[in-house]
């Protein structure tokens, strides 16, 4: 039977079980208390709570986060930028709990400070990488976690998608900073940004062998979705690819970081400070729709599996569907109908 006292200002629950070892956690409020209880009991009575049940004491999120780190992080495609995530999780006064002592509260004291220093999406990514964490722990390294804190805890909302387009001028604000560069790549990065789609680690990997302009296409191996995919390009594109002159087997033989910075320093000097670099991509793929593509036809260039996610990347200008509505019923046979409609 479980044991519930006041302690303080905090309720206290222990439970006490022969064949097991006794267990006990504090909470701000009795119903957490409770409720504590009565999941360890029925732990126990599923046997769900291993010998090495002590270990809960010993160890700590940082500890779990640092085997995480190496045993997972490191097998993912988005490992560096996984690590960066880690590194924030044990920086945090966090890390330094114990996981018996561990509380959703505690949890949900950590989502709270970081919403005041970063934006909700960075949030739900690091929570996101603290459930995968705990469940990894319970299910394969046999920490008698007998439940998952962090599922505990409500997410903060998701933002808005970003919609952000060039804006009328914006396109020759950049071509002139563009032209003051002294950096070769930053040209064609950003044309064929907006000529593709691709995002800009597909571009920094793409390969020379694998861009065919008498084809008209170009392949990427190295994609987000681990699926290669091809890409049809448009005149633009091939004008570009061919004033590039190779000098590597990559046709941009350059760090990530390099691009990074060089873009962030090519914005601010044409005044679009707010455009970040996958933005473009987001230009592409409305201006595809714009131009007429299918569904299924972007999808296969940008390559989205699921249509409901390009929707998000898909942004018309409802000034540029009336021309084209406009266009429509000029060109449309004449009825009995004077007044104009649709119908």
């Amino acid at each position: 039977m479980a044991t519930i006292r006041k302690r303080g200002s905090s309720w206290q629950a222990q439970v006490r079980r022969e064949g097991s070892p006794p267990a006990s956690k504090s909470f701000s409020l009795k119903a957490d208390a409770i409720r504590w209880a009565r999941d360890y009991e029925r732990a126990i009575e599923r046997s769900e709570l291993p010998s090495n049940a002590g270990d809960l004491k010993r160890l700590t999120v940082g500890d779990l986060l640092s085997r995480y780190e190496r045993t997972i992080t490191v097998a993912k495609k988005g490992a560096e930028k996984e690590r960066y995530k880690i590194r924030v999780l044990l920086h945090h006064p966090l890390a330094k709990i114990s996981l018996r002592s561990l509380t959703p509260g505690d949890l949900a004291a950590y989502r709270d400070s970081r919403l005041s220093i970063v934006q909700a999406a960075t949030v739900r990514r690091e929570m996101a990488i603290l459930q995968h964490c705990f469940k990894v722990a319970r299910n394969e390294w046999d920490i008698p976690l007998f439940s998952n804190p962090a599922k505990q805890v409500t997410l903060p909302a998701a933002g808005r998608p970003r919609n952000l387009r060039l804006n009328a001028g914006d396109r020759e604000r950049i071509e002139e900073a563009l032209s003051e560069s002294r950096l070769w790549y930053l040209k064609p990065l950003f044309v064929l940004a907006v000529e593709t789609g691709m995002r800009r680690g597909e571009l920094l990997s793409l390969l020379w062998a694998n861009v065919n302009l008498q084809n008209k296409t170009a392949r990427i191996d190295d994609t987000k979705n681990g699926e290669p995919r091809t890409i049809p390009l448009t005149p633009t594109a091939i004008d570009e690819f061919k004033h590039i002159t190779p000098s590597s087997q990559r046709v941009f033989p350059i760090s990530d970081n390099a691009a990074r910075l060089s873009w962030e320093r090519l914005r601010m000097r044409a005044g679009v400070p707010n455009l970040r670099f996958h933005d473009l991509r987001h230009e592409a793929i409305s201006r595809f729709f714009e131009m007429g593509l299918s569904i299924p036809e972007v999808s296969l260039i940008s390559g989205h599996k699921d249509y409901r996610m390009l929707a998000r990347y898909t942004n018309l200008r409802p000034t540029d569907i009336a021309d084209k509505l406009s266009l429509l019923l000029k060109n449309k046979p004449e009825s009995n109908s004077d007044d104009g409609s649709l119908t």
